[in-house]
Formats: structure tokens, C-alpha cells, sequence
């Protein structure tokens, strides 16, 4: 039976600004508000489809802001869009991909929100789409990032007790090496036996600060080290793998399955972090853990700090992957200050449960939306350095 065609009929895209809990500081910038980037999509049958291609840091972490991704989506993919058939996700997705280069994030936007819309055009979760998740939970890590020792242990004690989080990633590589390795030890000494830490240098490194960072990393026993290098570097990488004193992983190195394929035959990292943004959307994504699964490369869940809409389409795909054995760091919402779904996602027992219904399944709280989108007011959310 051939399903009845219907009509993409307009593409929407806001920019809502939600001022996070604290600063949030990585090695490239420190946010204070969050931008999420939500596309909406109508269709001729009634059905709103919703994604998000919200960044970290806009420009100083990568190539995209969100003001590229609103005007790069209201000029050229929604005109192309307007009118195409919103049953086949597919073939909407490979026209954009053959007319317009780059703008990974815009895609994951465009692509999450079509892929919303057909699930719940045939009444079931998005997961199904890819196969059908194989658990209905998600385990989270929570990032530790505000910068200070001992409000990070603080905080890492505050959601452990509250069984929110147990295992903690480090964002450090805006000091001095020595001065970022004694903070990562003193918060590790301090949840010792407890709780799990992992720390993310987002490229800040060089080679030999790595090596040097990673050997004392060893002896303190974290668990893991994201990024240490520039993504460049596929055999600096690999040279840190191949020492094995901490598992490797992969994250901005990682845009998409080109990439994934040429770090897992270099063997060039442990782990990969996916994320479907990064990866040019869900369909990206999902090609990008079943080259890490063929070359007996682990997975892990990453996040662009993105709202509610992208942290929930995450957890959808990352349901369905057969083994995912460093959880995921699906925490955004958790970040942010404002609530914008009718019902928040539930975080419990240390994970994110999965809704049971159509598409998403979730509901958008458009009021509050409407207060928060930029066009309503002036927000900023980047500190520079």
C-alpha cells in the first residue's frame, strides 16, 4: 500500500533564549544562557513536527551559531521544503543534503522535526523509526563546569544524594594543565567510591600536555578522557590510545560517518561520542554507532547542551542502539532555567525514561516558548575565552 501523499506546508524557526542555572565554562567559552534553535515544522494533515540544532558556544565551538542555523533554514531549506512530501523523511533529507553543503546542525533540526512528524503519523515513538529501542531509560552524566573545586564537589554531592547523577564529567583546559589535573583529582578523591569521573578538554590540549595530564589521570583513576587534542590530529589520537592508561574518546574529531570511519580503521579512539547534531542529524548518527559497533569501538550519548526537543530525539535513537556502554550525558534541560514542555522529561534513578508516545513524545509548552523566543526580547549566552 503506498501511503497518501502530504504536503509539507511551512517551516518555522525560533531562537529561544533560557539563561542557564550557572555559568557554564569550557575551554572555548562560558555560557550564562542557552539558545535553542527550534524548528517547527506543518503539515497538510494537521501534524507539527519539532526539532532542535541548538550549538555549544556558537561560534567559538564550532561552525555554526544559531543565527546561522535560523537564517540558513528560513532562506534556503524551508522554500525547498514548502510544499515536498512530509511522508517521505528520506527523500526531503538526501535534496537538502545534494543542494546545500555543511550546516550539520540545520539538517539534524530539519531531519528530527520530518522524522517526529511521520512517527506520529504512524502512531509510534520516533524510536521505532530506527529499529525500536532495546531499553526505555538512558543513564546521564551530569557535567561539572562552573570552574570552581569546591562548588563542584558540592554540586557533584547535591545531585548524587538526589540519585539524579553518578557519573561526573570534568570540563577543564582553561588553565594551566597542572592546575586543571589537581582539580580533577581533588573532585575524584572526593567522590572515590561513589561515583564515577570523567573529564572533557575540548581540544585545549597539546599532544605532550596530554600524555603528561593522562598518566596522572591514571593514577587517580579517571575513567575517561574526551577530546584531549585538536580533531585534527587523527594520530595524535591515536598515539593517546595507543598508550591505554585512560580510554580515549572521540568527540569533536567526530562529524559524522566520513569521520567515524576514518578514526575506527586508524583505531584512533576508544570511544565515540555520538551526537546527532554533530552528525548531520538522526540518520548520520545512527550510521556513526554502527561503524563504531563494527569495529568493536564503544559508545557514548554526547549532547550539545540542547533543550528538551534535542535531548529527547537523542535519547529516542540512543535507545535503539544494542550496547551503550558509557551512558549518555543527556542533562541539557537539567541546565536550564525555564521549563518549556507542558510535561518535564523524567530524570530518576540516575537516568532519562523514555515517553511511550508518538513521535517525540512530548508536548511543548508554546506560551512559554513565545515569552522566551528572541524576537521578544535581547538575550546573550556567550562569554568569549
Amino acid at each position: 500500500m503506498i501511503a497518501t501523499p502530504v504536503r509539507i506546508e511551512n517551516v518555522e524557526t525560533i531562537l529561544v533564549d533560557v539563561p542557564t542555572i550557572r555559568p557554564h565554562r569550557l575551554s572555548v567559552a562560558t555560557m550564562n544562557c542557552q539558545t535553542l534553535v527550534l524548528v517547527r515544522i506543518r503539515c497538510a494533515d494537521g501534524l507539527v513536527g519539532v526539532g532542535e540544532g541548538t550549538t555549544i558556544g556558537g561560534l567559538a565551538y564550532g561552525e555554526e551559531s544559531p543565527e546561522s542555523i535560523k537564517v540558513n533554514v528560513d532562506t534556503y531549506f524551508a522554500p525547498l521544503l514548502e510544499g515536498m512530501d512530509a511522508t517521505r523523511p528520506g527523500i526531503a533529507m538526501a535534496k537538502l543534503r545534494a543542494l546545500f553543503q555543511g550546516n550539520r546542525f540545520a539538517k539534524s533540526a530539519v531531519e528530527t522535526a520530518l522524522f517526529d512528524a511521520q512517527a506520529q503519523r504512524l502512531g509510534v515513538p520516533l524510536s521505532e523509526l530506527f529499529g525500536g529501542r532495546v531499553r526505555d531509560s538512558v543513564e546521564v552524566a551530569w557535567t561539572l563546569a562552573s570552574g570552581d573545586t569546591g562548588r563542584d564537589i558540592d554540586e557533584a554531592e547535591r545531585v548524587f544524594e538526589a540519585k539524579r547523577h553518578r557519573v561526573f564529567k570534568l570540563k577543564i583546559g582553561s588553565r594551566s594543565v597542572a592546575d586543571d589535573v589537581a582539580h580533577v583529582v581533588s573532585i575524584k578523591r572526593a567522590l572515590e567510591g561513589r561515583a564515577e569521573v570523567r573529564v572533557d578538554v575540548n581540544q585545549a590540549w597539546s599532544e605532550a600536555e596530554a600524555i603528561w595530564a593522562t598518566r596522572r589521570f591514571a593514577e587517580a583513576g579517571v575513567a575517561l578522557l574526551e577530546q584531549p587534542i585538536a580533531a585534527a590530529n587523527r594520530a595524535g589520537l591515536k598515539r593517546l590510545t595507543d598508550l591505554a592508561l585512560v580510554p580515549v574518546m572521540a568527540d569533536e574529531a567526530l562529524h559524522g560517518p566520513a569521520d567515524a570511519f576514518a578514526l575506527a580503521s586508524m583505531r584512533a579512539a576508544d570511544v565515540f561520542a555520538v551526537k546527532i547534531a554533530q552528525s548531520g542529524g538522526l540518520a548520520g548518527a545512527a550510521h556513526v554507532a554502527a561503524i563504531a559497533t563494527a569495529a568493536n569501538i564503544d559508545l557514548y550519548g554526547g549532547t550539545m547542551l540542547e533543550g528538551a526537543v534535542g535531548t529527547i530525539a537523542s535519547a529516542q535513537l540512543f535507545s535503539t542502539f544494542s550496547e551503550l556502554k558509557w551512558g549518555t550525558e543527556l542533562f541539557g534541560p537539567l541546565l536550564l532555567t525555564e521549563e518549556i514542555l507542558a510535561e518535564p522529561l523524567r530524570y530518576e534513578n540516575f537516568s532519562l525514561e523514555l515517553p511511550q508516545g508518538p513521535g517525540l513524545g512530548i508536548a511543548l509548552d508554546w506560551s512559554k516558548i513565545d515569552r522566551l523566543r528572541r524576537d521578544t526580547h535581547k538575550g546573550t549566552s556567550i562569554t568569549a575565552g
